[in-house]
């Protein structure tokens, strides 16, 4: 595993690229949550500083999400002004904080992988769908949406990509070309792919601004207009840049229907947020667990924070999480530094920033969106067996065709349904003794193990001492989720390594492929 000093450029860099993803997405939510642009740039900042500096995550970004803009909307509307939804802000914070207190990031113990794969690869779905009339210059759809049917305007994902085949832009499709070029090189490139002084999209950035400025002295008519660039708020001088920041409405707190916003933006805040960490860990190369309790902590702090300075409500957002691993992050040095990027360049360059296409912009994320929904996982998904695709599958569809949230609980009810169909009688025994380091330990699987025993069996792992032995006896079990077998993998090939500790199986069926090579692990 690498620690902080060794991956520090790494970081650097990643968080450089979650910043140019960040930017117009913050400014895109915004608008389409009816609150002042700026309001998507404090969430940014704050969601990168505060959240990730109290984090125990190491690779998930928060921010303002999709997910909240239609609840965003309507409480500005129903509440009369935003100063009185900013409480509501502060209310959804201090809720998630008490949810923190009492433990309830459990409940993200009880999302199947093959739930949490459909997500990801529905959002890298999404993700292409919503770009691709960036990419080749039809802006009239914001950053911010990532419904599939188009608020305010009735038309839906599909019909706006027909719409971008007649309004296309030369320039925009040059520029995008250009981008995905330079991108693809720096993966593929063997001599590209040793610079590690500066990353592929900040060049791709670079090159597209660099086209876009040629065009407009050179009266081309190839030239981006303002409309598809980057649109930051400029202010005059600092007076008007502090003049951005708002403060809530303090006679809000007193209004019933402020504590009930406040309530459900916990709420769907929370859940989106558990979705997004549990599917971060899952793209973890270092397969790192992440505390939800302090999680909740985190983002209710962060809430708090915004709330009470003028931005909007964050959750932990999976595009900019997937941007942030893509880009090669390990630690959240990547996200506090996207915060910082995001704060420095609004306060001293959002003048160059606005001359940034968004085509550029659709570029990193296009090849953001290939890697989440690229066709290798629905073949992995596929030899997995039909308990693990038909889920998966409907959860892509469904999260597509909805949203997040809906699309998860299609999910879950499908995968819930076909759990409990195979597995009538589930049971599920675990005894649990002191034990000190050095001493061995005897986990015995029951004869059926579901998800259901994730959350258990997690905990236990977590807390075997270094320098411990233990030993995990299947020998009486029948069936095992795949899942729990993806739990116990990861800690024979990982933390097992790290924490030095003796790792005996027994009686694991051969095609479990638990491990493979590892010298500390005794197969009986």
């Amino acid at each position: 595993m690498k620690n902080t000093s060794s991956s520090f450029k790494t970081d650097i860099q990643s968080g450089l690229v979650v910043f140019l993803v960040a930017l117009p997405l913050c400014l895109g939510i915004a608008l389409a949550s009816g609150a002042p642009l700026f309001a998507g740039i404090i969430a940014g900042v704050v969601g990168g500083i505060v959240i990730g500096l109290l984090s125990d995550s190491q690779l998930s970004v928060s921010g303002p999400a999709a997910g909240l803009t239609a609840i965003v909307l309507a409480a500005i509307t129903s509440l009369g002004s935003y100063e009185a939804f900013l409480a509501a802000v502060v209310i959804g914070g201090l809720f998630q904080i008490l949810l923190g207190v009492a433990r309830a990031g459990a409940i993200s113990n009880y999302f199947p992988s093959n739930v949490i794969e459909g997500m990801l690869t529905a959002i890298g779905v999404i993700i292409i769908l919503k770009q691709l009339p960036h990419a080749v210059g039809y802006d009239v759809d914001n950053e911010g949406d990532f419904f599939f049917i188009e608020k305010g305007t009735g038309h839906n994902t599909f019909s706006a990509l027909i719409d971008a085949v007649n309004y296309s832009h030369p320039g925009a499709i040059i520029v995008t070309v250009v981008s995905l070029t330079i991108l693809i090189a720096f993966i593929k490139v063997p001599l590209l792919k040793r610079i590690k002084v500066v990353p592929g999209a900040l060049v791709a950035v670079i090159s597209g601004v660099a086209l876009n400025t040629w065009w407009s002295a050179s009266g081309s008519s190839l030239a981006i207009g303002r409309d598809h660039l980057v649109n930051l708020p400029v202010p005059a001088d600092f007076n008007a840049f502090f003049a951005q920041f708002t403060t809530p409405e303090v006679s809000a707190f007193l209004r019933p229907e402020v504590w009930i916003v406040g309530a459900t933006l916990a709420v769907v805040a929370s859940i989106e947020t558990l979705l997004c960490v549990e599917a971060a860990d899952k793209l973890d190369t270092q397969k790192r667990f992440t505390n939800t309790d302090r999680e909740l902590y985190a983002q209710g702090a962060g809430n708090l924070i915004s709330g009470l300075i003028g931005g909007l409500p964050m959750t932990s957002v999976i595009v900019r999480t997937s941007a942030n691993i893509n880009a090669g992050a390990q630690t959240k040095t990547s996200t506090i530094a996207h915060g910082l990027f995001l704060l420095l360049a609004v306060v001293t360059i959002p003048f160059v920033l606005n001359q940034i296409p968004l085509a550029c912009l659709a570029a990193v994320l296009l090849q953001t969106g290939f890697k989440l929904a690229s066709p290798r996982v629905f073949r992995h998904m596929w030899s997995n067996g039909r308990l693990q695709f038909i889920p998966f599958f409907v959860t892509v569809i469904a999260v597509v065709f909805t949203d997040l949230l809906r699309g998860v609980a299609v999910g879950l009810v499908v995968s819930v349904f076909y759990i409990l169909r195979a597995n009538m009688r589930l049971s599920y025994f675990f005894s649990r003794e002191q034990y000190n380091a050095g001493e061995k330990i005897v986990m015995r699987l029951a004869q059926e193990v579901s998800f259901l025993n994730k959350a258990a069996i997690k905990k236990t792992l977590r807390e075997i001492p270094r320098g411990a032995a233990i030993e995990i006896d299947a020998s009486e079990t029948a069936y095992i989720d795949h899942d729990v077998l993806n739990l116990i993998r990861d800690f024979v090939s990982s933390t097992s390594v790290e924490k030095e500790i003796s790792v005996t199986l027994t009686g694991f069926r051969e095609h479990y492929s638990i491990a493979q090579s590892l010298p500390h692990v005794t197969i009986q």
